[in-house]
């Protein structure tokens, strides 16, 4: 009997990992898109429209905390989409590690966002791995309703990036993180280990978990030449 209870007791925690697992990558889903609807929601101190209908790709990590920059380098996880024909696409895991950063965590959780803002950028993004602010050219972004305050560093950027903290949200320099995909998220999403390359280039369907963050996402329309432009780079 206790050998019974002791091989049960070794079996459970593998059989219910991949279960909870599962329910992390759905909730940082869900998280993602209630972070970009929060941001979107308040025009005057969020990401610049002229900006986000411009945009090629965006890449949002939900809630970054302490500790990840503690264990391992690693910043956080979150998700990336692409346009395609002016919609968004279905989202592939990704995990941002390393490298500074133009603001201070001080134990409090951050939202980061990121817009891709053209071919060259999505190209960079559509790899397996790449660095900010050394492959990729990044700048911190503007905030307001548009984008007439841009820098002309930031409007020759391949990436623009804010952060979200305490209230407060502002553009964020992003200089030696790495931003690379997560195969082990996208199974969790997908069932298999699906690379982003596919996920965002050869319309793979939006799965279940991912429809809400899409929704929001699809709020807001491209520009005609920008997604002209991400349709031609399939």
């Amino acid at each position: 009997m206790r050998m019974i209870l002791a091989a049960t007791l070794a079996i459970a925690p593998l059989a219910i990992a991949p279960l909870l697992a599962k329910d992390n990558s759905v909730n940082r889903l869900n998280e993602a898109a209630v972070v970009f609807s929060e941001i979107m929601a308040t025009p005057d101190k969020g990401i610049p429209e002229d900006l986000l209908a411009n945009a090629h790709c965006i890449v949002i990590v939900p809630s970054l905390k302490t500790a990840a920059f503690l264990v391992g380098g690693k910043y956080g996880k979150g998700y990336v989409s692409c346009r395609h024909h002016g919609a968004w696409s279905a989202p592939g895991a990704v995990r941002i590690e390393g490298g500074s950063v133009g603001f201070q965590i001080g134990g409090s959780e951050t939202d980061l966002i990121m817009l891709v803002m053209n071919e060259g950028g999505e190209a960079k993004l559509l790899s397996s791995k790449f660095t900010l602010g050394g492959e990729a050219s990044a700048a911190a972004g503007p905030v307001g309703r548009t984008a007439t305050a841009q820098t002309d560093l930031q409007m020759h950027a391949e990436i623009l990036s804010w952060s979200r903290s305490q209230g407060l949200f502002a553009g964020v320099a992003l200089e030696g993180a790495t931003l690379r995909q997560d195969l082990d998220d996208n199974a969790e999403i997908y069932g298999r280990k699906v690379d982003n390359r596919e996920i965002l280039t050869t319309a793979v369907p939006t799965p279940t978990a991912a429809a809400r963050l899409i929704a929001e996402l699809d709020k807001h329309p491209a520009h005609e030449h920008a997604s002209t432009a991400s349709g031609s780079s399939q």
